[in-house]
């Protein structure tokens, strides 16, 4: 029997800085509160690990059953494997706003250095998208890189260190949230003695995307970080 890591959820890594006042709001409605995912495969899912946006919904359904008892909590998933955050933007409209969510996430920056994309040019397009996403009633969370060996290679890192810090540096321009997902898969390396194998998929030659467990993982911090933003506001 495959024996698994203990983790923390690092709560200094994945407090949200900004309320989710949209989000809370839906929850209050005790009617339905919708969430839309979008973003590559880390979104969309693989055959053999569980997406976390279905993972999210099950643990958020859970969480809020006995005080908002008829309150529907709808995690769409609107990920497609391959895509970068051009792309991405693109079918916002229709994927995305036209679902008229209380709150988006969007998972960007890992295809962007994998691929060897201009990252300026990927950076604009996330500009685009959250000025975009700004013009309507909803809250954002973006969701930065995996931290994994495909990412740390010796061609890789300074690039995948940039690109989570200009996340960090849009989010923090257009008053949005970031899970911190680099911070928190290093963190489980560093300091919970993760081994980078036991992160990523062991069926993925490129070493790129996470395993089951670390992707259940992940759903669960996401979903904690989610529930802290919330309870001042509910």
């Amino acid at each position: 029997m495959t024996e698994f890591p203990i983790v923390d959820v690092a709560d200094n890594l994945t407090a949200f800085k900004y309320p989710m006042r949209r989000f809370a709001d839906a929850l209050r409605s005790d009617r339905l509160a919708r969430i839309v995912a979008i973003g590559s495969s880390s979104t969309a899912g693989r055959e053999d690990v569980v997406p976390y946006p279905h993972r999210l919904e099950m643990y958020l359904r859970v969480h809020y059953q006995e005080r908002f008892p008829n309150l529907k909590i709808d995690v769409l998933n609107r990920g497609k494997g391959g895509e970068d955050a051009g792309e991405e933007l693109a079918r916002f409209e229709r994927d995305v706003i036209a679902e008229r969510p209380s709150l988006v996430i969007w998972q960007v920056g890992t295809n962007a250095i994998f691929h060897n994309y201009n990252i300026d040019e990927v950076v604009a397009n996330i500009s685009s998208g959250l000025a975009q996403l700004a013009r309507h009633n909803l809250d954002v969370i973006l969701i930065d890189p995996q931290y994994v060996t495909a990412m740390l290679l010796d061609d890789k890192t300074d690039a995948s260190e940039r690109m989570v810090s200009l996340i960090a540096q849009i989010a923090e321009e257009a008053k949005v949230n970031v899970f911190r997902r680099w911070a928190l898969m290093r963190h489980w390396h560093i300091h919970n003695n993760v081994a980078l194998n036991q992160m990523i998929d062991p069926t993925d030659p490129d070493q790129l995307h996470q395993s089951d467990w670390s992707m259940l993982q992940f759903a669960k911090a996401l979903c904690g970080a989610l529930e802290r933003a919330t309870t001042l506001t509910i």
